[in-house]
């Protein structure tokens, strides 16, 4: 097998901006790589170049073991950030039109789009015209309109944007489904908690630079905080004891639970056992790491953050809210 994706010190610039810079990427065939980090990152403009819709200052690429992705473009399925809907249209004339633009055989595709709207939930949508559907519907038929062909390669900006819970746990099931009938998958997301329940290897790029590009095993391994999560059976209760314990470094709130920080060289059984000595515990668990842990880390030097910068961080890598405002 040869690679899907290769990108060699790639670097794109807006004006003074440098949107992307020096990139390497190297995405196997039959891989489902999860492509991450915040909004204004250089998720979007790196797919677009891979995409060909827009070119690098500098570097190499190719696609699918091409120089350009315009040379394979029939074996490639593009879901874009923004809607890319023909609105006037109706759902199924819409995806029977993009079928045919990616070349599937014409005696067929009004089957296969009946039944991949039957799968979504729109079956009852297909005379609609696009622009009566919700946002989340739209998405829906976006991803129709992207696995329609059965791409060899399948690239998602932002797949789960505008999504319930339900449709998320849907179009996950889906994107695992195209990727195990061999379909190499590039899934961009700034909600890392997506990546970390879909994906077998992350790449994570900040201000345009890569700055981790591992299995998600991996990174647990080697980012493990080594933490755990105590919460007390009295939500009232007293927790200064808990920093008494040996082999504690640091205890600090975590919702309405405490975080505490093991000391290097901790037993982590022992203090546990400790711990439910000191204060009475309703749950006691080791933490494991999260891909927003291993951001903040990584871009705060290595330590994981709990002030206000580091808030800023977390809230850039969710879908639960507003950013808060940095103090002047």
């Amino acid at each position: 097998m040869g690679d899907a994706i290769v990108l060699r010190n790639v670097t794109k610039t807006f004006g003074d901006i440098v949107a992307v810079r020096d990139l390497d990427l190297v995405v196997p065939q039959g891989a489902l790589y999860g492509f991450i980090g915040p909004n204004g990152a250089g998720k979007t403009t790196t797919i677009r170049m891979i995409l060909s819709i827009m070119f690098p200052d500098r570097g190499e690429l190719s696609v699918l073991g091409k120089r350009s992705a315009l040379e394979a473009k029939d074996r490639i399925g593009y879901l874009p950030e923004e809607r890319g809907l023909y609105k006037k249209m109706r759902v199924a004339d819409f995806l029977v039109y993009v079928g045919r633009l990616k070349g599937v055989d014409g005696s067929g595709l009004k089957q296969r789009v009946h039944e991949w709207l039957e799968r979504v939930g729109l079956a009852a949508a297909a005379s609609k015209r696009c622009e009566e559907l919700s946002k989340g519907m739209q998405q829906k038929v976006q991803f129709v309109a992207a696995v329609i062909h059965r791409p060899d390669l399948l690239i998602l900006d932002e797949p789960f944007s505008g999504l319930d819970p339900v449709s998320q746990r849907l179009v996950r099931e889906l994107v695992l489904e195209e990727h195990g009938r061999g379909c190499t998958v590039l899934f961009s997301t700034h909600i890392m908690v997506h990546a970390e329940q879909l994906c077998d290897r992350v790449v994570m790029i900040h201000k345009g630079a890569k700055v981790l590009d591992e299995t998600i095993a991996a990174i647990r391994a080697r980012f493990d905080p080594r933490s755990l999560i105590f919460e007390p059976l009295d939500p009232a209760a007293d927790v200064a004891p808990l920093e008494a314990v040996a082999g504690v470094k640091k205890v600090r709130r975590d919702g309405a639970a405490w975080e505490i920080a093991l000391a290097q060289g901790a037993d982590a059984a022992a203090v546990i056992r400790s711990l439910a000595g000191a204060v009475a515990p309703a749950r006691i668990e080791l933490r494991r790491p999260t891909l927003e842990d291993v951001f903040v880390g990584i871009v705060e030097g290595g330590a994981l953050q709990a002030g206000d910068e580091g808030a800023r961080l977390r809230a850039s890598v969710r879908d639960d809210g507003e950013m808060p405002a940095a103090k002047p």
